[in-house]
């Protein structure tokens, strides 16, 4: 639909986008690991002064089962104001949500409604067929279209996997993003330098090195995925590949500075299997060339081997398992989920290679099992996944599960389905909001995506 003036919550800026009003809904993925019953989206209140603040609001359940929710976002966000391909008479109005089990993809409509509705279902052959690809992970709003990560090829279980391309209006598969992909063959997240025309993409594993979780031999092996890639957006050609060496398995969420004027971001990988740590590195341009440095390194704890699920009992120590990392809207402070721990770290990156930790909550961990203080009696298990940020960057929602197959194997005993609410105090320092605490119905909780856009939804082209 057009709009006669650009959707409100598109914002030229970061800062700009920062000074817009604060969420009052949130939009929550949440997946049924039986596949017996259909997965959700969920809608929780996020506004303090409301009588039903930190429960479940609106619930649509999908028509299919077994599709496992995944990295969802709007079809479109304030890269619509961009100058080489504007649209900003587009609103933020529907989110394309992958199923990454399925390969489905689900178009539902969130305006003037709690619930969102269903209005669209893109088929797997569909995606096979128009872009040659399976297991749809990632989606963000470009400026000229909707590009969506999946980690495998048309046949579902080897790659390479890639970015397809869908129509901001129809929603219809266009194709794929790559011309010339060069030596990528692995995939997973990305993100862009859009004033100048770079896409950064990371790496994690075809279908089968995941979808049954971790394989050991893979990971000793150093299979899984360590490589960075630069690609000339526009031309959709590969220009580089940086490889953070073979030890550090897992390259996962890429988070580049929101301020469109410079030219890094953060990456956090997963586990080095020299020492099961894990850390965040910096990509950034190095002359012509871009480079990467490894700017916070998080240990490994140790843990008596009877506390520990099997696929970690000979090591005799719990690894951080970063799984997600989210950047403030301002740049200054980057989220770090240790999934492994049970913990949340905050980094002041206002210089971004010589970040600061400055705040950490614990919630969750595989030994620890730290509970929320809305239930002090009972403890937690999974730990700080998936993080999302207000743009305004005083609220942080976080939640429990990472992947279905990845959750038994290291929650063996069961990971639950548990969202927070962290406060940001000035400064620095996180604390755990004791009236938040949703309850989504048995399903695990995954995505997060706020009302009005948030620190991981949208790209700015002006500073």
């Amino acid at each position: 639909m057009s709009l006669w003036k650009p959707d409100p919550t598109f914002y030229p800026s970061p800062r700009d986008a920062a000074s817009g009003p604060r969420e009052k809904l949130a939009y929550v993925g949440a997946f049924d690991r039986s596949a017996e019953r259909p997965d959700a989206i969920t809608v929780v209140d996020t506004d303090p002064e409301s009588p039903s603040y930190g429960t479940v609001v609106g619930w649509t359940d999908l028509p299919h089962t077994g599709d496992e929710l995944h990295h969802f976002g709007w079809n479109a966000c304030s890269s619509a104001l961009c100058p080489y391909a504007p649209h900003p008479h587009t609103e933020r109005r529907y989110l394309i949500v992958p199923g990454l089990r399925s390969s489905r993809i689900y178009v539902l409509d969130t305006k003037d409604r709690v619930a969102p509705e269903v209005v669209k279902v893109l088929q797997p052959e569909e995606l096979a067929k128009r872009a040659g690809y399976s297991r749809p992970h990632t989606v963000h709003c470009g400026p000229d279209g909707l590009y969506v990560s999946a980690l495998g090829g048309a046949n579902g279980e080897d790659g390479p996997g890639g970015i397809a391309l869908l129509d901001h209006r129809s929603f219809e598969v266009l194709g794929r993003f790559e011309v010339d992909r060069g030596s990528q063959y692995l995939a997973y997240d990305f993100w862009w330098h859009l004033n100048h025309d770079v896409l950064v993409s990371s790496e994690w594993g075809t279908p089968s090195m995941i979808e049954d979780g971790i394989v050991g031999e893979l990971l000793l092996g150093r299979q899984y995925g360590h490589r960075l890639h630069f690609w000339d957006l526009r031309r959709r050609r590969h220009l580089q590949a940086v490889d953070l060496g073979d030890q550090y398995q897992m390259a996962l969420e890429l988070r580049p500075a929101h301020d469109p004027t410079k030219t890094y971001g953060f990456v956090g990988v997963v586990v080095s299997v020299e020492d099961l740590s894990a850390s965040v590195w910096v990509w950034y341009r190095d002359g012509a060339e871009w480079a990467v440095r490894k700017v916070i390194d998080i240990p490994a704890e140790p843990a008596s081997a009877d506390d520990l699920p099997p696929v970690l009992k000979p090591f005799g120590a719990v690894p951080p398992l970063v799984t997600d990392i989210d950047l403030s809207v301002d740049d200054r402070y980057l989220y770090v989920s240790c999934w492994g721990t049970g913990e949340l770290k905050q980094y002041d990156v206002t210089n971004p290679f010589e970040p600061i930790e400055v705040g950490s909550v614990r919630l969750g961990g595989i030994v620890r099992r730290t509970p929320h203080p809305a239930r002090p009696d009972e403890p937690r298990a999974g730990g700080p996944q998936m993080v999302e940020v207000s743009r305004d960057g005083r609220r942080v929602y976080v939640t429990n599960s990472l992947y279905g197959s990845w959750d038994d194997q290291f929650y063996p005993d069961g990971v639950g389905g548990w969202m927070a609410r962290l406060d940001v105090a000035d400064g620095g320092g996180l604390t755990v909001d004791e009236r938040f605490y949703p309850d989504f119905r048995g399903l695990r909780p995954h995505q997060t995506r706020l009302q009005g856009g948030d620190a991981s939804s949208d790209s700015y082209c002006y500073p």
